[in-house]
């Protein structure tokens, strides 16, 4: 099942955009003529031998002093690129879509999120994105959501 292939049987209201190939979340929220705010990026992370999908906006950093507080980790690692081929099959890599039950995964977001109504992520691929509100993200995927960032 593609990620639009899910969304759809969520029964979600969103937009598939399309842009030429961008590597950054940020680069996403320039093609897309949007806030850094607006642009979700996964990041996943190892706490304890456990993965995590962290999602944030593109304009901003994980505090990983904060986030081993919320995930009550003593070591937290960022994935290397062998393990996102092998959770994200399906996916390029950098291109991952913000649904860590869909992998898997449990999600966290930071909740300077929810300050916005409308949110943009990649859709598996660089040239591909998905724009919907965020109110129907967090009714899909349910994430906790902590304070764990700073802006950049």
């Amino acid at each position: 099942m593609s990620i639009i292939e899910f969304l759809d049987s969520c029964g979600s209201d969103y937009e598939l955009k399309h842009h030429r190939a961008v590597f950054t979340a940020q680069e996403m929220a320039q093609e897309e003529h949007i806030r850094g705010m607006n642009v979700i990026k996964p990041v996943i992370v190892r706490a304890d031998g456990r993965f995590y999908m962290c999602v944030v906006p593109a304009c901003c950093k994980i505090n990983f002093d904060s986030l081993k507080s919320v995930l009550e980790a003593e070591e937290i690692t960022l994935a290397d690129e062998t393990d996102m081929d092998r959770i994200f099959t399906g996916c390029q890599i950098g291109a991952e879509p913000p649904f860590g039950s869909f992998f898997g995964l449990p999600t966290i977001m930071d909740d300077r999120l929810e300050q916005d109504d409308l949110i943009i992520f990649p859709a598996g691929t660089h040239q591909d994105a998905i724009e919907m509100k965020l109110q129907d993200y967090m009714r899909i995927e349910s994430p906790r959501v902590y304070s764990f960032t700073y802006h950049i």
